[in-house]
């Protein structure tokens, strides 16, 4: 790449284990510095251990992304650590496999609050600083439920729509100051969540955290450039193609 991305910083959620981590320690193969937030500071911990032993820079931040007041600490932290944001990773989330008559109001709000919710009032703290930043990029993880009905994932579904839906405003409203905003909406990818959310899944032939990372690198080798691709979405092996 004739421009880089040494020495910018990036904060990840969900940065504790499967796509967060795996975004972490592709980006920090690029020089970038990485705020990790996530519940699970021990988790965090590991990553950070990770990335260091391969020469890069991380730091720690736990804590709930669904608090407003953690949000706005977050990228406090960002700053008081680094003095910048240049790219921000919505990847925190949750799945629910349930009927939908049996989807409880706290599940809903729950499953809102994390996917939907925090990922755009995260957004809205870091804009000031992405605004200084010359290669701003938010990367918001959704999902092929951003686009599709899935059984039993109605309020799953629901919150991956809301992530979608507001990513396009978001990128529309940015562009001419040059933030970027992309999606990855990848199909099963083999984490711990979707083992919870879909156990009828077998592991084999489906996608690697390891993929959606080099995906989102993707994104990073072609920010300097004047092809921009909005979203990408990702299947396993074993789907029927273009469905």
């Amino acid at each position: 790449m004739e421009h880089t991305f040494q020495g910018k910083t990036a904060l990840i959620t969900g940065a504790g284990s499967g796509i967060g981590r795996a975004i972490a320690l592709k980006f920090s193969s690029y020089g970038i510095r990485a705020l990790l937030v996530g519940r699970k500071k021990e988790r965090l911990l590991e990553t950070a251990e990770l990335i260091q032993k391969q020469g890069g820079e991380a730091f720690v931040f736990a804590g709930d992304i669904t608090d407003t007041d953690f949000i706005r600490a977050c990228v406090e932290e960002a700053i008081h650590r680094t003095g910048q944001l240049d790219v921000l990773v919505n990847n925190a989330g949750m799945a629910l496999n349930c009927p939908f008559e049996k989807v409880t109001e706290k599940e809903y709000d729950a499953i809102f609050a994390l996917n939907a919710r925090a990922p755009f009032f995260l957004c809205q703290e870091a804009l000031p600083w992405l605004r200084q930043s010359d290669c701003a990029t938010i990367l918001n993880i959704a999902s092929v439920t951003g686009h599709k009905g899935y059984v039993q994932q109605s309020a799953y579904t629901a919150s991956k729509h809301a992530l979608v839906g507001f990513s396009k405003t978001l990128a529309a409203e940015l562009y001419k100051e040059n933030i970027r905003v992309h999606v990855i909406s990848p199909g099963g990818v083999y984490t711990d969540m979707v083992a919870i959310a879909r156990p009828d899944l077998s592991p084999e032939g489906m996608i690697l955290a390891e993929d959606i990372a080099d995906i989102a690198a993707f994104y990073l080798e072609h920010r300097f450039t004047n092809a921009v691709v909005d979203e990408i979405c990702v299947h396993r092996v074993g789907k029927t193609p273009f469905l």
